[in-house]
């Protein structure tokens, strides 16, 4: 059975973030149509970090819930939005911390694309162990308890998913982001020759789309000295693949680290939906790198 801080029952846990994660699917819904009524929905005019009233909203209702329910679980959370709050302070070191990002895939969502999607993960010792990743244009809700890994329409019905592991590395579907162009990565994907590339936005639907067999494999590469992703768009979409027998680690299938400066996740980071053969994967990929001289394999 999945740890929990004492008094936290699991399946009243899942059952409050059920009910949470459908409350903010209504507040996506609602903001997703002031958009494609062209209307501004912005909450700032940062280009290169925008924020919009519904990743505002949310980050509220969810916080408040958590606290409302749970006033006296020793857990903290460290969001996107809360952790700009200098003066607001948190333990972050918390040894256990909810790590929640109330809109990935901004972009997409002001562009009144679909693929954004809200990832809450609660982390023990700064590793994830259960979350929830929320689709709500496809009113998709992902849910791992830490031991399997399911999705639920609103009737609250476990929805069954599969997906084709047994691949060559020549047969496999890679996806990448839709707004985060990257040359390098460009350069390496051409060499390695996948069967198919997709894009799309939100590292969470990228996972999703890994779970549902609509791809194999995700890639993100951070230049040394450029932004990088962060805790918050990694440590949900971490805790669904695995638990459903999927992997996210580093180019060296080293699990990623959490909690580390400024939240950042560098370097190269890989995502398969096969944990059995995700070594030979990272493999693969570092010799393509290494013989064509695309990236400071020294930086890791």
């Amino acid at each position: 059975m999945t740890k929990l801080p004492i008094g936290v029952d699991i399946n009243h846990l899942i059952d409050d973030l059920r009910i949470f994660s459908w409350e903010a699917k209504d507040i996506f819904l609602h903001y997703f149509q002031v958009v494609k009524d062209k209307k501004n929905i912005m909450s700032n005019e940062d280009i290169n970090d925008p924020v919009t009233h519904a990743d505002i909203k949310v980050n509220k209702l969810i916080i408040r819930r958590i606290n409302e329910k749970y006033k006296n679980v020793s857990w903290d959370i460290l969001s996107e939005e809360n952790v700009k709050l200098i003066s607001e302070k948190r333990n972050f070191n918390a040894e256990w911390l909810w790590v929640f990002d109330p809109l990935d895939g901004t972009r997409d969502f002001i562009q009144g694309s679909e693929n954004y999607a809200m990832h809450l993960a609660l982390n023990y010792k700064n590793k994830p162990v259960l979350g929830v990743v929320l689709i709500p244009s496809k009113g998709e809700l992902w849910i791992t308890d830490g031991k399997e890994t399911w999705y639920e329409l609103r009737d609250g019905m476990k929805r069954n998913f599969t997906n084709s592991k047994k691949k060559s590395f020549k047969e496999l579907t890679l996806v990448t982001s839709k707004n985060h162009k990257n040359l390098v990565l460009n350069s390496l994907v051409e060499q390695v020759k996948f069967k198919k590339v997709i894009s799309m936005g939100s590292i969470g639907c990228k996972i999703v789309s890994i779970l549902k067999g609509e791809s194999d494999v995700y890639i993100s590469l951070s230049m040394p000295g450029q932004n990088c992703p962060k805790d918050w768009d990694f440590a949900a979409p971490e805790a669904i693949l695995k638990a459903s027998g999927g992997s996210l680690t580093d180019l060296n299938n080293q699990d990623i680290k959490y909690n580390q400066t400024k939240f950042q996740q560098c370097g190269i980071i890989v995502a398969s939906n096969n944990r059995v053969n995700h070594k030979k994967l990272c493999d693969y990929l570092k010799d393509v790198i290494r013989v064509n001289d695309l990236y400071p394999l020294d930086y890791f």
